[in-house]
C-alpha cells in the first residue's frame, strides 16, 4: 500500500518545524572581537549579534547613537581602529525593522589603557579537542607573583570568567558544546591603580558530542529521507499506472469486410 502524497508531506513538514527552536521575540548581543582591553592605538570590532531576518543595527555610546549598519547574515560589525581614551565607555546595539526598534543589547564596556604586564601564555589541559563530558582546565601563566586573570571567549555577551590570584586555572568539570569556542585571557595587577597586561595567545576549544541529542538529530533526519523516498515510490507507482500499453499489448481490430 502506498502512502497519499499529501500527507506524508505535511508529516515531513511537520518534522522539519519541530527539529527548529520556537521562534520567539528577537534578541540581540553585543561582544568585543578580539575581545579584552584595548591599548591605545590597537584595534578591535564591535559585534551586535541577532537571530533575525533583515532590518539594521544602531549602535550606541552613553545612549547617544553612532552609527548604522544593515544586518548582513545575522550579524553587523562596527570597528574601532587607532583606539584612544575617547572610545572608553558603555556601548550597546539596537535591533530595528521597519523603523521600529524590536530589541536592545546588554551594555558592553570598553577600556583603554596601557598595557603595562607581561603577556599571559594560555593552554588547555588534556587538549584542546575533549568529548563531551571531559573536564577541561584552562591555565593562564604570567610571570607575575600578584596578578590575575580573565578568561574570555570570543562571542560571549556576558561578563568573562575570573582567575583569582592565588590560582593559574580555570576548571570546567563537564564540557558541553555551548563550552565550543575560541578563548583567550588577560590579566592585571592593583586596586586603586590597574595595570593590565596584553591579551594572550588564543586556543580553539572542539567539544564532540556524542550525546542522545545528536543521535535524535540522525534519526530526524533518517525519518525525513525515507517520507521522501515514500514521496518517491508513489510517484513512480503513478507513473506506471498511467503508462500506455507497450508495444505488445495492441489488440487486433475487427474485421469490417464483408464477403460479397
Amino acid at each position: 500500500m502506498v502512502l497519499p502524497a499529501a500527507p506524508v508531506l505535511a508529516f515531513g513538514t511537520w518534522l522539519l518545524v519541530q527539529s527548529k527552536a520556537a521562534a520567539g521575540a528577537p534578541t540581540i548581543s553585543i561582544f568585543l572581537k578580539p575581545p579584552g582591553v584595548i591599548p591605545p592605538g590597537g584595534s578591535t570590532t564591535i559585534c551586535c549579534s541577532c537571530q533575525c531576518d533583515g532590518g539594521n543595527v544602531v549602535l550606541y555610546k552613553d545612549g547617544k547613537q553612532l552609527r548604522t549598519r544593515e544586518l548582513r547574515d545575522g550579524s553587523a560589525e562596527f570597528p574601532i581602529s587607532n583606539a584612544s581614551r575617547e572610545d572608553a565607555g558603555p556601548y550597546s546595539c539596537h535591533y530595528l525593522a521597519g523603523g521600529t526598534v524590536l530589541a536592545r543589547s546588554e551594555t558592553l564596556e570598553i577600556t583603554v589603557k596601557e598595557f603595562r604586564l607581561p603577556a599571559p601564555v594560555l593552554s588547555v589541559l588534556p587538549a584542546p579537542e575533549v568529548t563531551a563530558g571531559a573536564r577541561v582546565t584552562f591555565r593562564c601563566t604570567i610571570t607575575h607573583p600578584r596578578a590575575g586573570c580573565f578568561l574570555y571567549l570570543e562571542g560571549q555577551d556576558r561578563a568573562p570568567d575570573f582567575i583569582h590570584k592565588e590560582q593559574d586555572d580555570f576548571n570546567l568539570p563537564r564540557v558541553h558544546k555551548g563550552n565550543e569556542g575560541r578563548y583567550s585571557c588577560q590579566c592585571y595587577s592593583g586596586a586603586a591603580l590597574v595595570e593590565w597586561s596584553d591579551v594572550s595567545n588564543s586556543l580553539d576549544l572542539v567539544v564532540k558530542d556524542y550525546t542522545w541529542s545528536n543521535v535524535g538529530r540522525l534519526v530526524l533526519g533518517a525519518a525525513v529521507l525515507v517520507l521522501l523516498g515514500l514521496i518517491v515510490a508513489e510517484d513512480r507507482h503513478r507513473l506506471r499506472c498511467i503508462r500506455p500499453a507497450g508495444r505488445g499489448g495492441h489488440h487486433a481490430a475487427p474485421s469490417t469486410q464483408s464477403s460479397l
